[in-house]
């Protein structure tokens, strides 16, 4: 996956960010020129948590900055698990929630969400999952790579479940595309207030298009758990870069305005891919949230492995690129397109290149 920063194409469906912001449009030389670069504090600025505390619906001592929502991620698990623990994981899922819980020695119990289902969250698998020693219970809404956002109704009983079977565990909810909509569609409410059990982290990478501040965060409504997390930052990163964090400010306060417009790119880009998909052998998902989703080659065009590869390989030979699905848990035969980050007419071009690859 790290070929996503270290090894560009020219027509790239693996990105999922939204166009990115430039710091002119953020702040004038002049007030960088003024800025000093002392340390910044562990829990972060005040005034950044306070814009991030009023969208979450939480406070803004239960929000904790971090070096993107990795770290928030990274925080969370270290806080909660030791060696032997047993993590649960919804799949598929961002890479890193399976790599840091394990890299800390944790185990963990996959349950794999199904494209037959449109990745709706299967609670009855859940619940055979879970044990008392299930620690951490990790998923994404949006969900990444799918785009699939889950309901209220769903992660309340996600959190029932979780209260009866695996008492001492913390939900995290990975809310990195939560703002990142589609036209004139709100975003809903977030999960950070809605129990002490529930984490929730974001950034400012995916619905913002400011992935180079390096910005996350994480709630908690748990003082003692914040606190924990708050230490562990301090004896990690200490702080983040107080210049990202001035900016990250500035880009919240003008939060509605930057979302608008990419909810009405994102809006006529996905309206395009859908309608690209009725002539293509191709089966979709379409997503609830965020510039990504995922589409599957139909088994009886692609009927094995070796069919599956010579379409990445046509694709590559394209100078195109799409996330194949055994990054996040799937098989290749689905991957991941993001529909965000080309402009308008290399997109379009970058679809045509992508059906030519569909043709053996």
């Amino acid at each position: 996956m790290t070929a996503l920063i270290d090894s560009p194409v020219r027509y790239d469906l693996a990105e999922s960010t939204c166009p990115p912001l430039e710091v002119a449009d953020l702040a004038d030389p002049g007030e960088l020129a003024g800025l000093a670069l002392d340390y910044g504090t562990s829990r972060g600025d005040a005034e950044l948590r306070e814009l991030i505390a009023a969208a979450a619906g939480v406070t803004a001592d239960q929000v904790l900055v971090t070096v993107g929502a990795i770290e928030a991620m990274f925080l969370l698990a270290q806080a909660t698990c030791r060696p032997g623990d047993r993590v649960l994981l919804v799949t598929p899922c961002f890479p890193p929630a399976r790599t840091v819980p394990e890299g800390l020695g944790a185990g963990v119990d996959a349950v794999p969400l199904s494209f037959d289902d449109g990745y709706r969250l299967a609670l009855d698998a859940v619940a055979g999952a879970l044990t008392p020693r299930t620690r951490l219970v990790s998923l994404a809404s949006p969900q990444n790579p799918s785009g699939v956002r889950f309901t209220a109704d769903e992660l309340r009983g996600l959190l029932d479940v979780v209260r009866d079977r695996a008492p001492e565990a913390v939900v995290l909810v990975d809310e990195t595309y939560h703002a990142s909509t589609y036209d004139d569609d709100l975003a809903p409410g977030s999960a950070a207030g809605t129990s002490p059990r529930v984490v929730t982290c974001s950034s400012l990478s995916k619905a913002h298009g400011a992935p180079g501040l390096r910005i996350g965060w994480l709630t908690t409504t748990d003082p003692g758990l914040c606190e924990r997390l708050r230490q562990a930052k301090f004896h990690t990163t200490i702080a983040c870069s107080t210049v990202d964090e001035f900016l990250a400010a500035r880009v919240l306060r003008r939060s509605t305005e930057i979302l608008a417009v990419r909810a009405e790119r994102l809006g006529g880009a996905l309206a395009e891919l859908v309608n690209w998909t009725r002539d293509q052998p191709v089966e979709l998902v379409r997503p609830d949230g965020g510039a990504l989703c995922c589409l599957r080659l139909p088994a009886d065009r692609f009927p094995d492995d070796e069919a599956v590869a010579a379409f990445y390989a046509r694709l590559a030979a394209n100078d195109t690129r799409v996330a194949p699905g055994s990054w996040f848990g799937e098989h290749d035969r689905v991957f991941r397109l993001g529909f965000g980050h080309l402009p308008d007419g290399e997109f379009s071009t970058a679809l045509d290149r992508l059906a030519d690859a569909l043709t053996p």
